[in-house]
């Protein structure tokens, strides 16, 4: 079983989590102003994605590059890596590649503990994500805690490049902010992912 095999349903019931929805969960969070570079880059970007459709073409043109501005805006104290296999308890179905992984080391050749962000790209249903997202988030927990470097919480987030949703896990409380925050309001987005980062959200 991989990431991609589990549900909301199946994650949820296989890891005995809690699940609590809200609206505007991260709605608290200050937003963080983009670059020039980023502001650019999206406006060229985002359109083509679009017409292009695809769940690559979305994560190329338009998630990366809010990672990479994220990135900088911690003065590449942090890392991410994109499309990485992430391979942590094959026993209980935790195993497969992430779409994006973020970690508060700043070792860029290979996944170092904390891991404190999963991000999945999907084309455009955001909710089938929900589960994969879910299970990479344990997984992150638990890799967190086998390399003796573990947080108090892990968040995940599900985005079409256009719309984003956000989650927090905490121990086994799975939070899922029923909001959906869109691409036009960009510093927002970096304002979440910031906040997550400095485990602040």
């Amino acid at each position: 079983m991989a990431y991609s095999d589990w549900t909301l349903e199946t994650v949820k019931k296989a890891f005995q989590l809690e699940e609590v929805n809200a609206v505007g969960i991260f709605s608290n969070v200050e937003p963080v102003e983009p670059s020039a570079h980023l502001a650019t880059a999206l406006e060229r970007n985002v359109p083509l994605a679009f017409a292009m459709g695809t769940e690559k073409a979305k994560s190329e043109l338009i998630v990366s590059a809010i990672l990479v501005e994220l990135w900088e805006h911690f003065d590449r104290s942090i890392s991410f890596f994109s499309g990485i296999d992430f391979n942590v308890d094959a026993e209980n179905g935790l195993t497969g590649i992430c779409d994006f992984l973020v970690s508060l080391s700043s070792s860029q050749f290979h996944v170092e503990a904390p891991a404190i962000l999963l991000v999945e790209a999907k084309r455009d249903n955001l909710t089938i994500g929900l589960g994969q997202c879910v299970a990479e988030m344990v997984a992150a927990q638990r890799f967190n805690v086998e390399k003796g470097n573990g947080i108090p919480r892990v968040y995940g987030a599900i985005t079409s490049g256009i719309d984003w949703i956000f989650l927090k896990l905490e121990e086994k409380k799975l939070q899922l902010d029923m909001a959906a925050y869109t691409i036009e309001r960009c510093d927002k987005i970096l304002g979440i992912l910031a906040g997550m980062v400095a485990q602040k959200a």
